[in-house]
């Protein structure tokens, strides 16, 4: 059962910004002899990003790493705003919050570790994932119950759709 709370939190939210690995990944590495990096995601987390860009929210990626294919998952799911190699998470967080005039209770940021407390304690919907340390977790507003890289991402979205009233309608064209 969602809480009224996160409820009424989540009807507010304009942008959501996802940290990747732990949250849109497993939280796994895998890195090749030739040292590329691999990552594997979600195809349900995908569509519900996009169902959700559909919906209007604004979507964001800060992440601690870079890896060209985060960048291409962020091009193939809609994201418009895309931080990586970041090592203070709060300052790319402000810079965004500065660069689209949004406020901080508009935002939500979802994580899974300490290197994700700094925004997500300023946000206005805090969310991380089962995996997440316990001080992680204690902080968020809400805690998903699907893991990261494995439903956690599309069950944000589609919290989201329902508190603003748009799931249905964006569920409508695949029930016809």
């Amino acid at each position: 059962m969602i809480s009224t709370d996160v409820l009424a939190r989540a009807k507010n939210i304009k942008l959501v910004i996802f940290d990747v690995d732990g949250v849109m990944t497993d939280g796994g590495l895998t890195i090749g002899d030739d040292g590329q990096e691999y990552k594997t995601f979600n195809t349900q987390d995908g569509l519900g990003m996009k169902l959700l860009k559909a919906s209007g929210v604004e979507m964001a990626i800060i992440t601690g790493r870079t890896s060209n294919v985060v960048k291409q998952r962020s091009e193939s799911t809609g994201v418009a705003h895309f931080y990586q190699g970041v090592e203070d998470k709060l300052t790319a967080f402000n810079d965004l919050i500065a660069k689209l005039n949004i406020k901080l209770e508009q935002t939500a940021f979802m994580g899974d570790d300490v290197v994700d407390m700094p925004p997500m304690l300023r946000c206005g919907l805090a969310v991380s994932v089962p995996a997440a340390p316990e001080s992680v977790k204690q902080r968020a507003h809400y805690v998903t119950t699907k893991e990261g890289g494995r439903g956690a991402v599309r069950e944000l979205c589609e919290l989201i759709m329902q508190a603003q009233g748009t799931f249905d309608s964006q569920m409508a064209p695949f029930f016809k």
